[in-house]
């Protein structure tokens, strides 16, 4: 199995009121077209620690891999061009940009990357909009659609640079539970159709028990 992402013995401090160690000697990895969750009480590092993989975070020991390359001492406009075109996001609320159709949000970080023309863009989010059943939505602003249906665009979005990986915090936080099963089906199908790897961090039991495996973390460590 190709590894997507590896972290090998990552620390990381806050050193402000006082030295916490928040942290404490991750290791751990995300093989390709695996579907991942992270579980555990709030406060005990599941945030900080997706911050770190996601690349937004660069003050830690230890070492990051994405696709088998070390990126823990790159550069800041070489892990922006990174997570633009490696990693997908999907958050607890989805950002969009309300005045926005919900095509030209999709085509956003296509367009950020550069690297194809607005024609080929343009597509490429029409395709991703179908195979999320929603490509009806396409000429629709953004501020005009369900709750539901704003976080179908949103993994789209994530989806328009083809990443390695998506990552989610508390996807599914803000949804009632048909919708979050919803979600959970296009994780799903993502994962088995696309090969994509999925980490998603997550409070919702049903959720995560329906992942391939569950990374559990206490205190700062993974304990399972």
């Amino acid at each position: 199995m190709r590894k997507v992402l590896e972290t090998k013995h990552i620390n990381k401090y806050f050193k402000k009121p006082v030295l916490f160690h928040v942290l404490k000697d991750i290791s751990m990895n995300i093989n390709e077209g695996e579907f991942v969750s992270i579980m555990g009480k709030s406060g005990c590092g599941k945030s900080t620690l997706l911050y770190i993989l996601s690349t937004m975070d660069t003050d830690y020991d230890g070492e990051l891999y994405l696709n088998n390359k070390l990126i823990t001492r790159n550069s800041r406009q070489e892990l922006s061009y990174i997570r633009n075109k490696h990693i997908g996001f999907v958050f607890q609320f989805h950002y969009l940009l309300s005045e926005f159709t919900v095509l030209e949000n999709v085509m956003l970080p296509a367009k950020k990357l550069g690297e194809k023309t607005f024609q080929e863009i343009e597509f490429e989010a029409m395709q991703k909009l179908k195979m999320l059943n929603i490509e009806h939505l396409a000429k629709k602003r953004a501020s005009r659609i369900s709750g539901g249906e704003k976080q179908r665009v949103a993994i789209a979005r994530a989806l328009i640079n083809n990443p390695s990986i998506i990552m989610g915090d508390e996807p599914t936080g803000n949804l009632d539970s048909h919708n979050s099963e919803n979600v959970f089906n296009v994780f799903k199908k993502l994962s088995i159709e696309e090969g994509l790897s999925l980490l998603v961090v997550t409070h919702d039991d049903d959720f995560a028990k329906q992942t391939d495996r569950i990374i559990q973390m206490e205190d700062g460590k993974i304990i399972t």
